[in-house]
């Protein structure tokens, strides 16, 4: 199936589940925008050609979707988590992959399911939610995972600041071959300056592009 062919009520359905996402917290909408552009971007680099990097780029706008399903108490604590409250919040990659379901009759938003569902996956078996390990784990995934945790080291929050990029490069390469795919760490590192730039010049590039047939 070609990019061209998804229908435009598609758009629109991605806009409305990512208003909602803004509506409930504006921050974790800028973090999968950031992840979603950043993702794609990971994606060309480690050679995916244009429709599966589409593929990840959206995958990475809808990763955490599921939030909007999060209690705000759990959600929007200025607090570290109970491991209680952390059980729930370890749900919304299920949820994520629950908001999509009534697109998977498109080709194209049933091949996002795989990237959001396990984007907490660990290649050495230790994530969520299924415990999958090394290339058990869909790429589209393991792609999403490292930008996913370099955007949430570097974000700066209410309750505690963010950390500085080469910091959060130095964790990525500690947990390389745990954590992380190393391959896909190796390339993301080698491409530092795409990664520090922040949500004003981030969301007006995803509204001109993820979005613009939504508009």
């Amino acid at each position: 199936m070609a990019w061209g062919d998804i229908p435009e009520w598609a758009y629109d359905a991605s806009k409305n589940i990512m208003q909602a996402v803004n509506v409930k917290d504006p921050e974790t909408f800028f973090h999968c925008v950031r992840v979603s552009r950043n993702a794609r971007l990971l994606s060309e680099a480690a050679g995916l050609n244009e429709y599966e990097a589409k593929i990840v780029e959206f995958a990475g706008l809808f990763h955490d979707a599921g939030k909007v399903a999060v209690p705000d108490s759990i959600l929007l604590k200025p607090a570290k988590l109970t491991p209680e409250e952390f059980r729930i919040m370890q749900s919304h990659p299920v949820k994520s992959a629950q908001l999509l379901e009534p697109l998977r009759q498109i080709d194209f938003f049933k091949a996002l399911i795989p990237g959001v569902l396990h984007h907490h996956e660990r290649v050495d078996g230790r994530g969520y939610p299924y415990g999958l390990e090394g290339d058990k784990i869909p790429l589209e995934a393991r792609i999403i995972l490292i930008v996913d945790t370099f955007d949430a080291m570097t974000a700066t929050r209410a309750y505690r600041k963010g950390l500085a990029p080469e910091v959060a490069f130095q964790e990525l390469q500690d947990f390389s071959g745990r954590q992380f795919d190393p391959h896909l760490v190796k390339i993301f590192l080698k491409a530092k300056s795409l990664w520090t730039e922040r949500e004003e010049s981030i969301e007006q590039e995803m509204q001109e592009t993820v979005f613009k047939n939504a508009a």
